[in-house]
């Protein structure tokens, strides 16, 4: 095996992760999935500096990483609201947010063109927000330990970093396509002329 190799195979890792973490909270083996779940953190956390430092960069692991940490975070996310250990409008502002951005990119990508997604301030103050919350989630689950008030609080935070996010996302990548077609009209107008 190539060494270049090590952090796609540490990102097939967490994909493989995510069916027992799913299935740990599903049963109430909360311990198991939490557990579970830090270790899928950590190796995003491996496989993210595996591939910085020693240029282990590969067209794969740059597709597949992000995609793998979102479908960790949105099937724990959704499966934590399954089981009502959050409250529906946090689902919904959760849900939401994540099909604005993966239908909007669709749209500009077939539409405008490459979609390269630089996450904002805002954006990553809520990815990391929304982590938080699913881990004192998930210690609460195992080991109930944490306020529920704080845990509240924490909800509430998320909910408005996510709608600020979900505000940011549709301004910034509207002005992009709304200057692109302004752009294209104008070099329009200069061939008829």
């Amino acid at each position: 095996m190539r060494q270049e190799y090590i952090p796609n195979i540490i990102t097939i890792l967490r994909l493989v992760l995510v069916g027992p973490i799913v299935i740990g909270l599903l049963t109430r083996h909360n311990h198991l999935a939490f557990w579970l779940f830090m270790v899928a953190g950590l190796t995003d956390a491996i496989d993210g500096y595996l591939a910085r430092r020693f240029r282990w960069i590969s067209r794969w692991g740059a597709m597949v990483d992000p995609l793998a940490d979102k479908f960790l975070m949105v099937t724990t996310f959704l499966t934590l609201g399954y089981l009502s250990i959050f409250p529906l409008w946090l689902l919904i502002m959760f849900v939401l947010r994540e099909l604005v951005i993966v239908i909007g990119g669709v749209i500009y990508h077939f539409r405008i063109g490459v979609y390269d997604f630089v996450p904002t301030l805002i954006s990553k103050l809520n990815t990391c927000l929304q982590i938080i919350l699913i881990i004192s989630l998930m210690f609460n689950l195992s080991y109930s330990l944490i306020p529920t008030l704080w845990l509240f609080i924490l909800m509430i935070i998320t909910f408005v970093t996510s709608l600020l996010s979900l505000v940011d996302y549709v301004v910034v990548w509207g002005k992009r396509a709304w200057l692109h077609n302004k752009q294209v009209m104008l070099l329009k107008r200069k061939e008829i002329t």
